[in-house]
């Protein structure tokens, strides 16, 4: 194949993408709205899976690389109640089932797989407009053009390539997250860092709760979330981080103090992450010269699969084209039969996911699951 392979967005799931392409030597270019691989940080640590996120990984010829910057202890969980009593302990065993390590290394071990200049960076794609005959129009937000047989939409879940193919739009999920970091934990947040302990720890009550994760670097990554409407959140000046962490603290009057603390001592201002979703079964008549992968195609709510299904579906993607030399249609048709199922099946167990962290039987049903109680039918 000598037409270049255009990819929106320089994600996991779109440089998974490329990473396979440049093995299979097909020409390709990757577009990303960010100044540099290292304009901002990339988020907490993964957990990637064998059947999907390690899969994708090994396809992509990269498995020795990953192994070397997996966060050994990571793996572990903890569930407490409002008060801080452990209801589930488990250790972190060494299992390859689910290590865990930061999502920025993982992207930076795709980013030096790949020939420089792959990456074109600083391009903010603002519209993509059908030309005919599978061809397609990119505006840039700095002025610039290009035109495109074969695209890719890896650009997440406000997507602007998804215009092309669908309608549809993400709605919110009716629950957020507030993203926080404690640095120097040991020194500075001894009595924080005991309660959240080596891995990741789970606080809960129906609604809302802490999802903490002991990063490296002597870190912990939190997400405080709270199951409210939108306009909840828009009453919030989130620019005013003082403010903010007072008025999200005050959902959580009477927990244990040494919990209350991932907010309130928090090292960096209060981030709101909405969480939206597409249909479950998200999907599209098969249009020419153009498909989508990851939260483009199939963005749900967090149940832990996100980013390991857009590995897979760069990966499957990645061989789908190479298999089908010269007939891209080819390609990406059998492509989206899998991914289209696969997703539908991901979302629908995401729901379930969310349902038992923060449902009415939160948090013993998350402990049951750890403590390998069997839950009620």
């Amino acid at each position: 194949m000598t037409t270049p392979v255009t990819i929106i967005g320089a994600g996991l799931g779109g440089l998974t993408l490329a990473r396979v392409l440049h093995l299979y030597n097909v020409p390709v270019v990757v577009y990303d709205a960010e100044d540099s691989a290292w304009a901002r940080t990339q988020g907490g640590q993964l957990d990637l899976h064998e059947h999907n996120g390690q899969r994708a990984l090994a396809i992509a010829g990269l498995t020795q690389e990953y192994r070397a910057i997996i966060h050994t202890g990571g793996g572990a969980q903890r569930v407490l109640d409002q008060q801080g009593a452990v209801l589930a302990d488990l250790l972190d065993d060494g299992s390859m089932a689910r290590p865990e390590a930061l999502r920025g290394d993982i992207r930076r071990i795709l980013l030096e797989s790949l020939p420089t200049g792959t990456v074109r960076w600083g391009k903010k794609l603002t519209a993509a407009t059908h030309l005919g005959e599978g061809r397609h129009e990119l505006t840039f937000a700095d002025g610039s053009t290009d035109s495109t047989e074969i695209l890719v939409g890896a650009d997440g879940t406000w997507s602007r390539v998804r215009t092309l193919l669908s309608g549809e739009k993400p709605a919110y999920a009716g629950l957020s997250y507030i993203d926080t970091y404690l640095h120097d934990v040991d020194e500075r947040h001894p009595r924080t860092a005991k309660v959240v302990g080596d891995g990741a720890m789970y606080a809960l009550i129906p609604g809302k709760g802490f999802l903490a994760h002991r990063e490296a670097h002597d870190t912990i990554h939190t997400y405080v979330v709270l199951n409210r409407p939108v306009e909840w959140f828009a009453g919030i000046d989130f620019t005013d981080a003082g403010a903010t962490r007072t008025r999200i603290a005050a959902e959580f009057e009477g927990w244990a103090p040494e919990l209350t603390a991932l907010i309130t001592d928090a090292d960096t201002p209060p981030i709101l992450r909405s969480i939206h979703q597409l249909p479950d079964r998200h999907r599209w008549d098969r249009t020419p010269g153009v498909t989508l992968l990851g939260d483009a195609a199939h963005v749900t709510v967090p149940g832990g699969e996100g980013a390991n299904t857009a590995m897979l579906d760069g990966a499957e993607l990645g061989e789908a084209i190479a298999a089908h030399p010269g007939d891209v249609e080819a390609a990406f048709a059998a492509y989206e039969k899998v991914m289209f199922d696969r997703s539908a099946a991901e979302a629908a167990s995401a729901h379930e996911t969310v349902a038992l962290i923060f449902g009415e039987s939160a948090p013993h049903g998350l402990a049951n699951l750890i403590n390998g109680i069997d839950q009620p039918q």
